[in-house]
Parts: C-alpha cells; structure tokens; sequence
C-alpha cells in the first residue's frame, strides 16, 4: 500500500492529520446513524478538504484505565470525572470496524492510521497502516514502545509531558529494534492548550537535540480565525501537524471542543500553501522579476559637469543617478583616469563609448 504520509514526511512536505479519536460517536448520535456511518463520513469529509491522513484511537477501556482512574480534561466541556467510564462510552469497534474504516480509506484515497493502547490493537493494525503513532501517555511504557517499534514501521511519537531524558531513553530504545524514521510530535498534554502554554519553541529545542529527526506537532488548542497555533508551529519547522477533528466543535464533550472542522482544515492547507509560497526557496540571487527594477532603481555613474574631449575624468567630474542603465558606480575605479571621446555634457548617464 503506498502511503502518502511517509512520501511526504521523507520530502519534508506538510501534513494534516485529522485525529477523529472518537468523536464519530457524537457525530452519529447528532445525525441519528450508526457510529460506523459518522466514522466513515468524517473520512470523506476529511478527505474533501484536502487532510493526509486522518486517525482514530484503538482501544478497550478495560485495558487502558481502572475503573477510579481521575480525569485530565476540561470537566466543564466533558463532564465525565473517570477515564474509564469515558472511555467505555466509545470503545465498540475492535478489529473488525478498523479493518474497515482501513478499507474505505484506502477507496476515497486517505491515509489511514490508528493509536493502538493495547496488544491485541497493535497486532491487527499492524497490516492496515505503515505509520505507527504512539501516545504522549505510552511514551515510558518501555514494553509497550517496544512491542510496537518491533514491527518496523516509521513511528510517529508524541513526547507531551515529557522530560528530555525521558524522550532520550524512548528513542533509544526505538532505535534497538527499529532503524525506520521516527518523527517527535511536540505536543501539551492539557485539553484544551491555553496559548500561554503551547511553548512552540519546543519544536525548535526537539530540532537541536534530536539532528535528523523529523519534527511535528499534535495540536490541543483552541482554533480561532488566524490559526496562529498552526502557522507558527510550521514556520518553527513542524511539517506534520495533527489536530482533533469534528463535524460540529459546538458539540459538547470529548474532543469537540478543541477541534478542527472541515472549514478550519480548508483554511489551514491554504494558509500553509501560502506560506510556502511566501518562504520561496532561499536561494540568494536576483529574480528575472526584480531585474527591471534594479535596471532602473540602480544607480549609474553621471557627468557632475561639462566635460571637454580628450580631457582626463577625474573623481570630481562624477556622481551618481539613477538609472543603472549606464556604468555602474561599483566601476567607478576603471573609469578615473580614462580619456573623454567626446565632449559630454552636464547630467550625462556615462558608457564605456564616451571614453578609452
């Protein structure tokens, strides 16, 4: 299966990555149909608004939480107070589902992939996507991690709430079992990001501690009408950037709340293709489109007075004026000291004709 996010990763070109999670529940209970309808909806949606990949969550409450296990999210938009009663809310679909919504991704021509909490979910994902993408919360489960880099796969690994060392040791232990390319996901593990504490420099530090990785960021924050969040993360040098996904952010509860739509997916590649148009490629040199302005803008060497033939130029006898049209005042050492041809009137742009 060819896969657009690696080909785009190794060109260093941007990705969106739309994290659906689990938000496909609401979707169907908001539109009165099944949750695999909702999923596979948001794929389409996605798709039509131009998004690489889009991804979803794989797990089972039983597996991931206990039963007293505290939140962690902004109980006023998701009133849940216990991971596990919220995670058992939307933990239906199992192989099967995934291995269907894998293939109705690969028909509408979208990256499929899937956070996997658990074993049994990292061994049946393990045919259906190339990427692997491992949560900030798995990030000092050494087995886990290594269960996961074992399958060869590039990896796609999200280091919120984490120390330096502790990424260190994660990545070491990756790169025993896994030599394929890793991308360190900046990212804050608060729900929803306040910008105070979005510390984007962080990708910037992630570049010089960790020369040659790929550098992206999983984005929690509010999106306004700039998307500063995003903008700035890729100008930072980000070139994949995920964020939750929604049909509808008024919804309330889970991920809604700090999520793109399709609009705001819309805006971002947009806003993303301009800035790379506005970047350019670095090269230093005159564009062909600058080329009749410096003519004109440019300065030439100009008769300061009256200058009889045969007679010696002299420093006094120039200045200088636009345009560049005639000799340049960088040359002016090659024309001090040459001879008149001709007599050359007051104001007059000099050429190499008038003199020898």
């Amino acid at each position: 299966m060819e896969n657009n996010i690696l080909t785009r990763i190794q060109e260093r070109k941007f990705v969106l990555i739309a994290e659906i999670g689990v938000n496909y529940y609401d979707i169907a209970n908001k539109l009165h149909i099944a949750p695999m309808q909702a999923a596979k909806l948001m794929i389409l949606e996605a798709k039509n608004a131009g998004i690489h990949a889009v991804k979803f969550q794989s797990y089972k409450a039983e597996t991931l939480a206990a039963k007293d296990s505290p939140s962690y999210w902004d109980t006023s938009e998701e009133t849940e107070t216990s991971q596990y009663s919220l995670f058992k809310k939307f933990d239906s679909f199992g192989k099967e589902e995934y291995c269907e919504l894998a293939r109705f991704s690969r028909q509408v021509g979208i990256d499929f992939l899937s956070t996997a909490f658990d074993i049994e979910a990292v061994d049946y994902l393990t045919d259906l996507m190339d990427v692997f993408k491992i949560s900030s919360s798995d990030l000092n489960n050494h087995p886990f991690v290594k269960y996961q880099a074992q399958k060869n796969k590039p990896i796609l690994l999200s280091v919120g709430a984490s120390e330096l060392e502790e990424i260190k040791e994660t990545v070491t232990l990756i790169r025993k079992y896994n030599d394929k390319p890793i991308v360190l996901m900046h990212c804050i593990l608060e729900y929803p990001t306040p910008y105070e504490h979005a510390n984007l420099n962080k990708i910037i530090s992630l570049q010089q501690e960790f020369p040659g990785f790929y550098i992206g960021y999983s984005d929690h924050t509010k999106p306004n009408e700039n998307y500063a969040a995003v903008k700035t993360a890729y100008l930072l040098g980000a070139r994949i950037i995920e964020k939750h996904f929604t049909l509808d952010k008024t919804l309330k509860g889970n991920d809604h709340y700090h999520s793109m739509d399709p609009f705001d997916a819309r805006k971002i590649i947009q806003a993303v293709h301009e800035i790379d148009i506005l970047l350019g490629n670095g090269k230093i040199q005159c564009l062909e489109s600058e080329k009749i302005a410096r003519k004109n803008a440019r300065r030439s060497l100009v008769a300061n007075r009256d200058i009889n033939k045969d007679t010696v130029i002299t420093e006094e006898m120039l200045t200088y004026k636009r345009p560049g049209t005639g000799i340049s005042v960088s040359e002016m050492e090659n024309v001090i000291g040459k001879i008149a041809k001709c007599e050359i009137k007051k104001d007059t742009i000099m050429t190499y004709s008038m003199i020898f």
